[in-house]
């Protein structure tokens, strides 16, 4: 059977071949892809510039990696609003956005003691000083005791350093005796007494909340439960208190360490816009809560690029922090590092930060 062409399907068709390229380059954003209201951001810590004795030096080296946002540890409760408007200009003065501080100093609220309403109402006047002075988000953890004891280096490429857990180095231990042990439904209890007095004030305040999952994400640690090592757990955190203010840090990490699909628990809690702030890192797992080791961002079990494309696809357009840098020669040959074991320095966040704005660049213009 032959097949016949009419001249003027054939001159309609090298036209429609010939404009393919055309429209498709007018589809494509202009480059540079930038960061804006609109998107997420990355942010680092302001101790990630390397000179914690110089933070203008530490400043100035964050911004030349191209990084807008900053996060930090928060002063001691309650918080004053004059000294975090006085933190929030020194950062501007770089050039960089205060965006996030981490909250603490609540024990007697974890563990249910006499005194525990005194520090809610250093909480409360904290987040309320904080959304008078403009900072958008307070982050915090809740739990009896972190498994740290856990942790030791693992060798990875070329000898780079990783920072591995191990939960059978640390499951044995007794609870300390300044802080006993508790149970999931106690600790339960003491969040929900918790949430229910502060979220509120955040709303008010127009600030929004990120609890950090556990992470080691073990079952028990030094005999206390670890009510945020679960996905069940994230997921009944949000359902306390309904409110965009009482949120999550997202840490595509600790979601794999859980042996959970990162993809799906990222876009459970976008949908619902309880994800206030985001880790952005990689794991490779052995058992999952148990036994992984934190690796470079291209190699391990998180597909970082479908995780971007979720957080780009459900509007997120809030921090990003690439955090924990391996361990380099480069950053080793300097001094010492702080932190982790395995845990890298400067050279270490410049790789995480070139890597995460590749993705994000790319998502953005998918």
């Amino acid at each position: 059977m032959s097949v016949r062409f009419s001249r003027r399907r054939l001159i309609q068709t090298a036209g429609a071949g010939a404009m393919a390229p055309a429209l498709a380059a007018a589809a494509r954003k202009p480059w540079p892809i930038v960061e804006g209201p609109d998107t997420p951001k990355l942010c680092l810590g302001l101790w990630d510039g390397g000179d914690p004795e110089r933070p203008e030096v530490s400043m100035r080296r964050i911004k030349q990696l191209g990084v807008d946002c900053v996060l930090a540890g928060g002063p001691r409760i309650p918080w004053d609003e004059q000294d975090l408007r006085a933190r929030i200009e020194r950062c501007r003065a770089a050039g960089l956005t205060l965006y996030n501080l981490m909250i603490s100093g609540f024990p007697n609220v974890i563990y249910g003691r006499p005194g525990r309403d005194e520090e809610i109402e250093k909480v409360i006047q904290s987040i309320r000083a904080a959304g008078r002075a403009g900072l958008p988000v307070i982050e915090y953890n809740f739990y009896a005791h972190r498994a740290m004891e856990g942790y030791y280096e693992q060798e990875g490429r070329a000898g780079a350093g990783y920072t591995a857990f191990d939960y059978d180095r640390m499951k044995d231990l007794p609870p300390r005796p300044e802080v006993g042990a508790y149970s999931a439904e106690e600790l339960w209890k003491n969040l929900t007494y918790f949430l229910k007095a502060i979220v509120p004030e955040a709303e008010k305040a127009g600030v929004r909340l990120a609890l950090h999952p556990n992470d080691p994400p073990v079952p028990l640690s030094r005999g206390s439960a670890q009510i945020m090592a679960t996905l069940e757990g994230w997921k009944r955190l949000i359902e306390i208190v309904p409110s965009p203010a009482n949120g999550i840090t997202y840490d595509c990490g600790v979601t794999r360490e859980l042996g959970e699909d990162p993809v799906q628990v990222c876009r459970y809690f976008l949908s619902r816009k309880r994800i206030n702030h985001v880790h952005f890192r990689n794991v490779r797992v052995v058992k999952p809560y148990e036994k992984y080791a934190e690796v470079f961002p291209d190699e391990g079990q998180v597909d970082m690029f479908a995780v971007m494309k979720e957080l780009v696809r459900g509007g997120y357009t809030g921090t990003i922090y690439p955090e924990h840098p391996r361990a380099l020669d480069y950053d080793r040959e300097r001094g010492p590092i702080r932190g982790y074991p395995g845990g890298g320095g400067y050279a270490g966040i410049a790789y995480n930060v070139a890597y995460a704005r590749a993705m994000l660049q790319a998502a953005l213009s998918s």
